[in-house]
């Protein structure tokens, strides 16, 4: 029998990985791609997203809630957030807006309004590449009262985001590295 684990990494290969050269969010160029939404979207994807993610956030210690960053952490912190209450420890999910709404509420922050100030969060990201927009993400959050735990990401892409997280003095945790998509 195949684990979650080696499924999700199967089913992101076939989805949402791709060997070629592309200009990521950062400016960077890449010599790879990958689209996690392709796999985590999808019903499967989505039920091992959540449970592996969900998993690493309990090892890192307790917590109150689970962050995603928009766009590709959204539907991670909804599944994780789903699963969390199937197992009994129930951990409502908060959407990070990249830019406050410019109509409605103006929120930065979405699903937070239940949330005791100084609450605990964990971050999740579907792939870290140099850890600005998580590291955007962890601003707004503190900016609101509230305590980052740490940050799951899906794929670790190992171009200095591990590194950039950890002196901003917080722990990163991957399911998944470069090294994994390499070993096809």
């Amino acid at each position: 029998m195949t684990s979650a684990r080696d499924r999700l990494l199967a089913l992101l290969r076939e989805r949402s990985y791709a060997k070629k050269r592309i200009v990521l969010a950062s400016g960077r160029e890449s010599d790879f791609f990958i689209d996690c939404k392709q796999t985590v979207l999808t019903a499967e994807g989505h039920v091992l997203a959540g449970g592996l993610m969900l998993d690493e956030a309990l090892a890192a210690g307790s917590f109150d809630a689970i962050a995603g960053v928009e766009l590709g952490g959204c539907p991670l912190a909804s599944a994780a957030s789903f699963t969390s209450f199937t197992r009994g420890v129930p951990k409502d999910a908060v959407y990070v807006r990249k830019d406050a709404k410019d109509h409605g509420s103006k929120r930065l922050l979405e699903g937070d309004s239940r949330l005791p100030a100084g609450a605990t969060i964990v971050i999740l990201e579907d792939v870290t590449t140099t850890g600005g927009s998580t590291l955007k993400a962890v601003e707004k959050l503190r900016a609101a009262g509230y305590a980052v735990r740490c940050v799951v990401t899906l794929v670790d892409r190992l171009e200095g985001g591990r590194e950039a997280i950890e002196s901003a003095g917080l722990e990163l945790r991957s399911i998944y590295t470069r090294g994994d998509f390499e070993r096809a």
